[in-house]
């Protein structure tokens, strides 16, 4: 059993708000998570149960009336519910009163989110991070933030780097032996997602395309999003590519990085990046293995970054700290993979290298993002596939992967 990150903030919400929604990818842990949190008090229900679904959805106020400490898992399969918890809850506004899990993002449905703003409370539960599985309490972020770095106590390099980041997170996928074991149950769980959880939220036309499409989406990780270029692929709109995008973003499969800017600066590029949310689960759509990647290492980079981008929103999960992340490009084609802005303005700038050599060439994505930020710049770490924290500047340091972890 795996210690998780998010339980804190889930007691903390349950205790001062009526309604606690934690929402993440199919299989990530919600369920055993909320039923670890369970008690004698608490019904529990799951809409995966066909008869429990078919009452919910057929009378949604009388399958709620009487409920009380309730856990209601999988919710997004009938979104209808959460108007009838909205109606029972302004009646008794007593915090605790449900904790609810989704595979969906059902608050991304807009009259979903309306009716129950100010009594919900979202949190964000994706794969296990690297520190979940070794039983560690990351302090990465906060040490970036501070302007602290040290050398982690243990560090992983070369080929164990690789098998880490091939893994990813699923806890289902971890506790296989073999890569052929975890890459049929990670083939299973795409073609679920694709051909059930996706009718759960939305009438998908062309839904035998949607492979295809999550496979072009895969080549395309980690970079700047085309819509056109990409429903071309399948000959469909930009539209439509557009809409296949946010239907996977809103059953957690990827997610959109957003560019960060100022008006300080008029040559930034404002265009957002597209991430799977899970490396593992890149690395099969893939068709990656470890004897592929060992190979040829050009392959290496694009899973590397997304695993980095995954951690990082995991341990943002942890953090006690308030941070929106984005990525960073100017039209002179300097970037940062990863841009973390605070809640008081302060940035952090992550870059992501596939490599144990680093040189200050490297750096000149996070100078120019330090010149654009000025004094809001609290450091620019490059992370790399090396044991030792160096400086290669006024708050530029190039610091082990293993740090996320540490």
């Amino acid at each position: 059993m795996f210690e998780r990150v998010v339980k804190r903030r889930t007691e903390e919400a349950l205790a001062d708000t009526p309604v606690v929604l934690i929402v993440g990818p199919r299989r990530a842990g919600k369920t055993t998570l909320v039923r670890e949190m369970g008690d004698a008090n608490r019904t529990y229900i799951t809409l995966d149960d066909q008869t429990a679904l078919e009452a919910a959805q057929s009378d949604p106020v009388g399958f709620i009336r009487g409920l009380d400490q309730a856990i209601i898992d999988e919710v997004q399969r009938a979104p209808d519910l959460l108007l009838a918890i909205k109606r029972s809850v302004d009646e008794d506004y007593r915090p605790g009163r449900f904790l609810l899990t989704g595979s969906a993002n059902v608050l991304t449905l807009p009259r979903v989110a309306d009716s129950l703003a100010g009594r919900v409370e979202t949190i964000q539960m994706l794969p296990l991070a690297r520190a979940e599985i070794l039983g560690r309490k990351p302090e990465f972020l906060d040490r970036l933030f501070a302007g602290r770095s040290q050398r982690p106590s243990d560090t992983v390099v070369g080929e164990d780097l690789v098998q880490i980041v091939l893994l990813g997170g699923f806890p289902e996928v971890i506790s296989r032996a073999s890569e052929r074991r975890r890459q049929d149950w990670l083939r299973s769980y795409l073609t679920s997602i694709l051909t059930r959880d996706l009718r759960d939220i939305a009438n998908v036309g062309k839904m035998t395309e949607l492979p295809r499409f999550v496979r072009l989406l895969a080549e395309h990780s980690g970079q700047l999003v085309n819509y056109s270029q990409l429903g071309g692929c399948i000959n469909v709109s930009h539209k439509t590519g557009q809409r296949y995008v946010g239907l996977l973003e809103q059953v957690f499969l990827v997610a959109m990085l957003q560019p960060w800017y100022t008006n300080a600066l008029k040559r930034i590029v404002k265009t957002p990046k597209v991430h799977f949310l899970d490396s593992g689960l890149l690395a099969s759509t893939r068709g990656l293995t470890f004897d592929r990647v060992r190979a040829d290492r050009t392959l290496f980079g694009a899973l590397l970054e997304t695993f980095v981008f995954s951690e990082i929103l995991k341990l943002m999960t942890s953090s006690d700290l308030r941070l929106a992340p984005y990525h960073f490009r100017d039209r002179e084609g300097r970037e940062v993979d990863i841009v973390l802005e605070k809640d008081d303005g302060m940035i952090v700038g992550i870059e992501v290298k596939a490599s144990a050599t680093v040189k200050p060439g490297d750096f000149g994505g996070l100078r120019a993002l330090a010149n654009a930020c000025g004094d809001r710049f609290a450091v620019g770490a490059l992370l790399y596939d090396g044991t030792d924290v160096i400086s290669f500047g006024e708050k530029l340091i190039a610091t082990p992967l293993s740090s996320l972890w540490d």
